[in-house]
């Protein structure tokens, strides 16, 4: 994966990668994720584009849910993986819980995030908290 930065609104080929600001919502997360996949060359179909926006979103939403919000969003991509990596301020393991079926309580997102990806790993991060990173297919 490239080490180069991506700049916002910039559409580049071949490899890339992208670092957006601090404290970005999941909202902003996903702008940021349909953004970076527009100068992907090849272009990655829309299932995988759409795979990987439910991921960041998941990603983000746990962030706030469970780990105090959000430190940092990382995009790369080569060609054939895109990865995604959230950094939060909390140093708790996600852990999985039973899918609350009634709405409530959730329970469905890490699932998720983990069918969808190719491989997910959590390690701590060098500012304290952690780093989870899934890679998709492209």
């Amino acid at each position: 994966m490239s080490q180069e930065p991506w700049q916002v609104g910039e559409c580049r080929s071949d490899e890339d990668h992208r670092s957006v600001p601090r404290q970005i919502t999941a909202t902003q997360a996903r702008h940021a994720t349909r953004e970076f996949f527009c100068g992907l060359v090849p272009a990655p179909s829309q299932e995988r584009v759409e795979s990987a926006i439910v991921v960041v979103s998941e990603l983000v939403a746990n962030a706030f849910r469970h780990a105090g919000g959000v430190t940092g969003l990382h995009l790369a991509a080569d060609r054939d993986v895109v990865e995604i990596a959230v950094r939060d301020p909390s140093p708790a393991l996600p852990r999985e819980r039973p899918p609350d079926l009634d709405g409530h309580e959730g329970g469905f997102g890490w699932p998720l995030i983990r069918m969808l990806a190719r491989t997910v790993t959590v390690r701590p991060s060098h500012n304290g908290g952690k780093v989870i990173s899934a890679v998709l297919d492209r």
